[in-house]
């Protein structure tokens, strides 16, 4: 062959070659480097939505720090406080600069801790591109639940999905050290209403035994369970830590409040003066001071009853089901509410109507300190028998007392 004619053959596959190299050559050079992935963890804050602490997941890539954040309400949302009362809250994910994300935390002073993860490359990118995916307008929102859908869980589900499920698996494999209903008492222990509030209102479901991917909904417990999870070849999954924010809030609780030795000696204290008040009938002062006690008592197990049967029976808090306490705040007690005005008589009398519902309340007293008494009781609620019971009793000695009195009359 022509020497001349095969270079012209062989030129255009030289030059092919050459702008292949030179391409590859490009994109090796501007080509990004796989993200990296962070957990952030922040303190416990002050008001009441911030007590469990709060958690997030930080992309680090090409010069941008993004963390996602899922756990954004907005007050202003249609029918907010409707769908809060029903269980059926709307919130939604969303994605900020690590800068935007810090301000508010660093204004409260609440510190911020930031987990790097050993993520292999596609895991990590994987997990950078579904977040982008999630926090579309289109995707961010999601059905929010205190326990198995919260900020802290998303973020757990997030990891164990780019992990192809070792999260869940290894922390699976280990008990919680709390229950759902311990955990809550914990965090929310600094605001004694909202605890006591919320503790009343949790039914046998929150005492469940849990393991250590189900206590993760608080997510301090999450940051302390990533640091025992291994890769399978052994190394750490967190491979660094740094303190982003100092904070200068006061450190949370390590352990539940023990409420029952206070709640018992509020109990038999009022269940005493009760029956001190009885006794100085003929006192006017203590035939008013008895009656707006018993009545105040009345309302106040009326009124709660309403409100933990309406949390069982109308809502989707799951945790509030099944709710023993209903027992001991029993909404029957609203049928005394005529009953214990009369107290301020000299002449009292008690109904056969009043005489068997208070009977029958009292019996539903003792019940729930029967069934508590069972091995494995379902509900942790021995400090609200400790409180309710001995009232239940000393109102139920003094109508007794005072029916007996006018039979025999």
């Amino acid at each position: 062959m022509n020497p001349v004619a095969f270079g012209k053959r062989l030129l255009p596959v030289i030059l092919l070659l050459i702008m292949s190299l030179a391409a590859n050559t490009v994109n090796a050079a501007f080509a990004q480097p796989p993200p990296s992935i962070s957990l952030l963890t922040f303190q416990p804050g002050t008001v009441y939505w911030q007590r469990f602490g709060h958690n997030a997941i930080l992309v680090r890539q090409g010069g941008k720090n993004t963390v996602y954040n899922y756990g954004i309400f907005d007050f202003n949302q249609d029918n907010f406080m409707l769908n809060f009362a029903q269980g059926k809250m709307q919130y939604r994910l969303a994605a900020e600069p690590l800068r935007y994300a810090l301000y508010p935390y660093q204004v409260e002073g609440r510190w911020a801790v930031e987990q790097d993860l050993a993520l292999a490359p596609d895991e990590a990118t994987q997990l950078a591109d579904f977040l982008v995916w999630n926090a579309r307008p289109e995707n961010a929102e999601y059905h929010y639940d205190y326990f198995i859908a919260n900020c802290s869980t998303k973020v757990r589900d997030a990891l164990n999905q780019a992990l192809s499920g070792l999260l869940k698996e290894q922390l699976q494999e280990r008990p919680a050290s709390l229950s759902y209903r311990a955990q809550v008492a914990r965090v929310s222990a600094p605001d004694l209403p909202f605890m006591l509030g919320m503790d009343v209102g949790l039914g046998p479901p929150s005492d469940q035994k849990i393991n250590l991917w189900q206590e993760s909904f608080i997510p301090g417990v999450l940051m302390r369970a990533l640091r025992d999870v291994e890769r399978a070849d052994g190394r750490p999954l967190v491979s660094d830590k740094r303190l982003l924010l100092k904070g200068s809030l006061p450190k949370e609780p390590s352990a539940p409040p023990v409420l029952w030795p206070l709640f018992l000696a509020i109990g038999l204290g009022l269940a005493l003066l009760i029956f001190l008040l009885a006794k100085a009938r003929s006192n006017l002062a203590a035939r008013c001071s008895l009656s707006i006690l018993a009545s105040l008592f009345a309302l106040t197990c009326g009124v709660g009853g309403l409100v933990l049967a309406a949390l069982w029976g109308l809502t989707a808090h799951w945790g509030t089901y099944y709710n023993q306490n209903l027992l001991l705040l029993n909404p029957a007690a609203l049928l005394l509410l005529p009953l214990w005005p009369t107290t301020m008589r000299r002449a009292w009398r008690v109904g056969v109507f009043c005489h068997w519902a208070l009977r029958a309340i009292t019996l539903g007293a003792v019940l729930a300190a029967l069934i508590h008494l069972l091995p494995h009781a379902a509900q942790d609620n021995l400090h609200w028998i400790a409180l309710l019971l001995p009232l239940h009793l000393s109102l139920f000695w003094v109508a007794e007392r005072a029916y007996a009195t006018q039979a025999a009359s």
